[in-house]
């Protein structure tokens, strides 16, 4: 559906009143989101709906919130940004997504032109990963108290019996994986605000990941899978050495980051390593089925990667074995180098 098929909504900007639960919140709902999300779970006007289940299987449920700035940003928007970042989150814990709420809170004097583009965003990510949005909420703030727009979005899955995942199963020896570059969104998202007087072309990584999930769950031997977001690479292996007792040894030459993010990095000061991303999924597995692992997801990310392994160490640690022949103790994340990333 195009701007020039859509019902004319009457305002070109939130008001106040958009919020207050009469015509005006009813048509914003109606002509905006309605118009876009349709379908039939959603189009009952019911406060709350049953959706289908699926015999035996187990239901899996997450929750997450979006204030990324800007609104827009080179490959992606807060739109297919909050569909995206949730149904991954069900996917990387071996569930196939279904279902989605939406909550959406919008700044008075936000563009409902952009409002528009931000909400057929989030129906076009939400088609492509097969999933659809079945109850929602709209909120308006004041001038100033929200920069735009927030989203919270709720998932819902079905996960297979027998599939189990998480910490506890990883074991000394498995191998880390990263299914592509790190640090896209994180560098994009920083030069889309241009606060540091550089441009460039990257673009944000923000993309669903179950294709890569299904083809991981496919391999014996998977033992942990999860998207590296806010605080990146480096994260989510402090929570797994966290979580297990274990060392992670990392080969900084076999990290796959673009030359783009690196250059950024290097002129301001980050580590590409902590930066978040928002299409890639770290994943541990088992020695003997890495290399089936790894085929597996380079058949469609070629950008794939084997990374490190689970070690013996003295003391739980993330060590990073350099390039030039040394290592580096990885520290966990302590300041928040580039808030409002997602």
């Amino acid at each position: 559906m195009n701007d020039m098929t859509l019902p004319a909504l009457g305002e070109t900007h939130i008001a106040l009143s958009h919020g207050n639960g009469g015509r005006m919140m009813r048509e914003l709902i109606e002509r905006v989101f309605g118009a876009e999300l349709h379908n039939p779970l959603l189009d009952t006007g019911a406060d709350a709906v049953a959706v289908p289940t699926e015999a035996g299987a187990e239901l899996v449920l997450t929750t997450d919130g979006f204030t990324v700035q800007p609104l827009e940003f080179p490959g992606g928007d807060i739109g297919s940004l909050a569909v995206h970042g949730t149904v991954n989150d069900l996917a990387v814990s071996g569930a196939e997504p279904r279902y989605l709420t939406l909550s959406a809170f919008l700044e008075e004097g936000l563009e409902v032109a952009k409002l528009r583009r931000l909400v057929a965003s989030a129906a076009r990510a939400a088609r492509d990963c097969g999933v659809v949005v079945v109850a929602g909420d709209t909120k308006v703030v004041g001038r100033g108290e929200c920069d735009g727009a927030y989203f919270a979005v709720t998932g819902v899955g079905f996960r297979a019996p027998g599939v189990r995942l998480g910490f506890d199963r990883i074991q000394p020896g498995d191998r880390v994986l990263v299914t592509g570059p790190v640090g896209d969104h994180g560098a994009a998202v920083m030069l889309a605000r241009e606060e540091f007087g550089l441009r460039g072309d990257l673009k944000s990584d923000a993309a669903g990941v179950l294709p890569l999930a299904r083809a991981l769950l496919g391999v014996p031997g998977l033992r942990f899978m999860r998207d590296p977001t806010r605080g990146g690479l480096a994260t989510v292996c402090h929570e797994i050495v966290r979580a297990t007792g274990r060392g992670l040894r990392l080969r900084e030459a076999a990290i796959p980051v673009r030359d783009a993010v690196q250059s950024v990095c290097e002129l301001l000061g980050y580590d590409p390593l902590y930066l978040a991303c928002e299409g890639r999924i770290v994943a541990v597995v088992g020695a003997a089925h890495a290399d089936a692992a790894l085929a597996a997801v380079r058949a469609l990310a070629p950008g794939a990667a084997l990374i490190g392994e689970v070690a013996a160490m003295p003391a739980p640690q993330v060590v990073l074995a350099t390039s030039f022949g040394g290592e580096r103790v990885l520290d966990e994340l302590e300041d928040d180098p580039l808030p409002r990333i997602c």
